[in-house]
């Protein structure tokens, strides 16, 4: 067995930060996950935003890290070619009551270092936001927030890792830790990893995990979001991401603009026992299309192509980043609700700050790979360089996804990036994403993922083991 420095369980969004933020040193660093694919877990179902920091106490740990992380995670997407649009928020009021706590929201922000911020009024909206309803009198604007595609960022920073020296042991769960002699033995589905530190960011399973390693005070308590995705052709609803004033447990109903153009609308906030329990309901969506029509009165619920839930990791009111002097070398990453995603890098930079003052020692690589090839995607290139790749490379011609305008190239690309799955496809290239939910592309995309694979068609799965999508004998075919 070899003897890893780090070891990071947990391949989302906050583990692969970590990963890319070690990779920088000379360490023996491994990555270990339980899903079939890398971001499987609460990351897939993350909705994107990168948020400026307006709507977290002053004196909370995910604040500040959520207003570093949304500085850092521009240049880390200039580095990696990460889609990242500065969009903008607004948060809503539509009474004079809402917008005397408007203001109380931008005295907490300002404290917590957030730039830019200013109380806009009728005239502004309605000039910047037509679809907005008339009853808004203001809105609290926050120029800095953004967002990005969660899963892409995931597979961007993992590949930039793995470059930089970091091993990515997918489908290996964890069992048990156990240490002795200042060594941790982290024992997996698939092997048994030795390390110095053991860096937990298991997300919905991070309690389990603290408790294998014998610290055992805090509980991850699911908190439900139900979303749902509108038609593509619906991407100017708004020009900004859309929010009402916060409660004390949610941001509330949204309306999002995403990454590749679709606009979404929710979550919803329902504490639940089942870490498992991905199901919508139809009081979800009622909840949530009462509250979006509050907020835009257009949207029409015909323009929903797709319905799905996510489950946050609350472990309380705030982020719990730690070293745990009951486990030495044990460093817990949980409860990284939102804003998660955008605080994922500078907690990335805590956790290394934690190593270092219990004795890890970092020396920087003379040579570290900052920066990676942007990853080709046809909807979003000039026709002029698209015709240009299609003639140097006639599978970018092959149009395998007609709603999202995705290729056979851009799957073999995929494929060869460290897609298995017809979700890890999906999560990387758009296609099965659009409003036919594959119902034109999914059997072409099954024949690439074969043929690459060198595999016979029954062993391709939309997720892993026990999501094969063709019934047949496994062993023959």
């Amino acid at each position: 067995m070899p003897l890893y420095d780090v070891i990071i369980i947990g391949g989302g969004i906050v583990g692969t930060a970590i990963a890319r933020e070690l990779s920088r040193y000379k360490l023996r660093i491994a990555l270990l996950e339980k899903e079939e694919e890398l971001a499987f877990g609460v990351s897939k179902s993350n909705s994107g935003i990168i948020h400026p920091g307006t709507q977290n106490p002053p004196t909370s740990l995910k604040g500040r890290l959520c207003v570093r992380g949304n500085i850092l995670i521009r240049e880390i997407s200039r580095e990696l070619g990460v889609d990242f649009k500065e969009v903008g928020e607004l948060i809503v009021a539509t009474n004079e009551e809402e917008l005397r706590r408007l203001r109380q929201l931008k005295q907490e922000a300002e404290a917590l270092g957030v730039p830019r911020l200013g109380i806009v009024g009728k005239d502004w909206l309605r000039a910047r936001e037509p679809n907005l309803t008339s009853e808004a009198i203001a809105a609290l604007y926050a120029p800095t927030a953004g967002i990005v595609s969660p899963y892409r960022l995931v597979y961007d920073m993992s590949e930039n890792a793995a470059r930089n020296g970091v091993e990515i042991h997918t489908q290996t769960r964890v069992k048990d830790i156990r240490r002795s002699s200042a060594i941790f033995e982290v024992v997996t589905s698939a092997a048994c990893f030795r390390a110095r530190f053991v860096i937990n960011a298991s997300g919905l399973f991070a309690d389990e995990v603290s408790k294998m390693a014998g610290v055992d005070d805090f509980k991850i308590k699911p908190r439900k979001g139900e979303e749902f995705i509108l038609d593509k052709k619906k991407t100017a609803l708004t020009n900004h991401l859309i929010f009402p004033l916060p409660s004390k447990t949610s941001k509330g109903i949204l309306i999002i603009k995403t990454a590749d153009g679709n606009p979404m609308i929710g979550p919803t906030a329902d504490d639940c026992f089942d870490k498992e329990d991905l199901s919508t309901s139809d009081e979800g969506l009622k909840k949530v299309f009462s509250s979006a029509k509050r907020l835009i009165p257009s949207i029409d619920e015909q323009d929903i192509i797709a319905y799905f839930a996510g489950l946050r990791p609350v472990a309380g009111d705030d982020f719990i980043i730690r070293h745990e002097d009951r486990a030495p070398g044990f460093i817990n990453v949980a409860g990284m609700q939102s804003p998660g995603l955008t605080a994922a890098p500078a907690a990335a930079i805590l956790v290394r700050d934690i190593l270092k003052a219990r004795g890890l020692i970092l020396k920087k690589k003379l040579i570290f790979h900052r920066r990676r090839k942007k990853t080709i995607h046809l909807f979003a290139m000039p026709l002029s360089k698209a015709k240009r790749l299609i003639k140097k490379d006639q599978s970018f011609g092959d149009i395998i996804c007609r709603c999202e305008l995705v290729s056979a190239g851009e799957v073999k690309e995929a494929i060869g990036r460290g897609a298995r799955t017809l979700d890890g496809i999906k999560f990387r290239t758009r296609a099965q994403a659009g409003r036919c939910h594959g119902t034109f592309c999914t059997t072409r995309i099954m024949k690439i993922l074969a043929e690459e694979g060198k595999m016979p068609r029954v062993l391709v799965t939309k997720r892993g083991r026990g999501s094969e999508v063709i019934k047949g004998d496994r062993a023959n075919g």
